[in-house]
């Protein structure tokens, strides 16, 4: 590759440098190209630009690859717990078996959360959406460790907001079922403790499904990191004014609820719902999304705007989402339909010559629903999988120190106009 990338502007050339990355990435910097041309870029939606250079997480979506800091996503979905990707992702490497007790006993230990924290979850409605509710609570974190804004103690608030978060999660589910709020429960592994929190009654001992278990811990694997998407571009972009960790997490939280991002599985399961009213003929709405122009019926949860062949991810949870339908047995409508959608793009020849092949997002929300999580909680579960990321990214580009974010724009309003009087308009 070149070293050198020549553009040539109102007949005047200039050269800038080229940047290959670890997995031969190419890249042009033009960081100066303002300063030394007058001109600025224009992609809609920074789909063609790398705003930072990172050693998280690497996708190569024409591949269908997926590695957390060279590690592939089927090894570690296969081998790893979810807080040991955690670590992975935020500090660099896998973790010893002493840092692994360090960290896992440093979150057991911050699980619970300030009582004057209940007072602000009690203020919002009881239908409030829960991921509304859960960006609400993790920005007010800075106000319960105001230090966080001095860029001290960074380990403990990363700590703090990986023991908390799930915690805090299941408040607004435990509320939406009319149910008293579960405390944690030390004893138990991350996992084990979340789904407690979730499904525990005070009337009956609740028993941890190892099926169920590796499910989740799978689920928030693959969600873990996903390179510069919306709310980790999000997180970088507000931690960049040198923004303290929780107020950047919540405004990854709040980007992540947006129904084109984190809302995907949400959509699935609408879309099963709408097929079950139509009456539950698969073909039909096969044949409807085949003529989408026409009809109007669009399908949730195939094919992926990144992975142009297959999403790795897919493959891996497929299998987890027919353990869990298998051992627990579900007897649910909905999910069969989905299985019929699922045979059908997979062996229509509309569906495989498009590659619109069953996604993440179409699994995971099979899942959440066999698990009896409702919907609106599904962008919650999302967020508790991608935190790592998000920590990992915010960590990243504060020990970088990477220049405040400042996007450019083309401006296409008025030009000069005259101002006049209110009488005269």
């Amino acid at each position: 590759m070149a070293s050198t990338a020549e553009l040539i502007v109102d007949g005047k050339s200039y050269t800038f440098p080229t940047l290959e990355g670890t997995e031969n990435e190419n890249a042009v910097d033009i960081s100066n190209l303002r300063d030394q041309t007058g001109y600025v870029t224009l992609d809609r939606g920074y789909k063609n630009t790398g705003a930072t250079q990172s050693a998280i997480t690497f996708l190569d979506g024409e591949e269908g690859i997926l590695r957390y800091r060279g590690y592939s996503i089927e090894d570690l979905a296969s081998k790893a717990s979810f807080l040991e990707v955690s670590y992975l992702l935020i500090y660099g490497e896998l973790p010893t078996q002493e840092q692994f007790n360090t960290f896992s006993t440093g979150i057991r230990r911050h699980t619970l959360v300030n009582e004057d924290m209940r007072k602000i979850f009690d203020g919002f409605p009881v239908n409030a959406h829960p991921m509304c509710v859960l960006g609400s609570l993790v920005n007010a974190m800075s106000a319960f460790y105001p230090d966080s804004q001095e860029g001290k103690n960074t380990d403990l608030h990363i700590t703090r907001l990986m023991a908390k978060l799930p915690t805090l999660a299941t408040w607004s589910y435990k509320r939406s079922q009319g149910h008293p709020t579960n405390y944690p429960k030390n004893e138990l592994d991350y996992i084990a403790n979340f789904l407690n929190m979730m499904f525990a009654l005070p009337v009956e001992d609740y028993k941890v499904d190892p099926v169920v278990a590796e499910a989740l811990n799978v689920l928030l694997i693959l969600h873990a990191d996903h390179e510069q998407n919306c709310s980790t571009s999000t997180v970088r972009l507000v931690g960049s004014s040198q923004a303290n960790i929780y107020s950047s997490i919540a405004a990854g939280v709040n980007a992540l609820w947006g129904p084109l991002h984190g809302g995907a599985n949400q959509e699935v399961i609408e879309m099963l719902e709408e097929i079950k009213e139509g009456g539950g003929d698969v073909a039909k709405y096969i044949d409807m999304a085949k003529n989408a122009k026409t009809t109007g019926f669009r399908l949730f949860g195939f094919g992926h705007r990144v992975y142009k062949n297959f999403d790795p991810r897919a493959k891996i949870i497929k299998k987890a989402a027919d353990d869990v339908l298998s051992k627990l047995g579900v007897n649910d409508p909905v999910l069969e339909i989905a299985k019929g959608l699922e045979e059908a793009a997979l062996n229509d020849p509309y569906f495989v010559q498009r590659k619109l092949y069953p996604n993440v997002d179409f699994y995971s929300g099979i899942i959440y629903r066999a698990l009896g999580i409702p919907t609106n909680m599904f962008t919650v579960m999302f967020a508790i999988g991608r935190l790592p990321g998000w920590i990992a990214q915010w960590k990243e580009m504060r020990e970088q120190k990477e220049p405040i974010g400042r996007p450019r724009q083309i401006y296409t309003g008025s030009t000069l106009r005259e101002f006049k009087e209110i009488s005269q308009r």
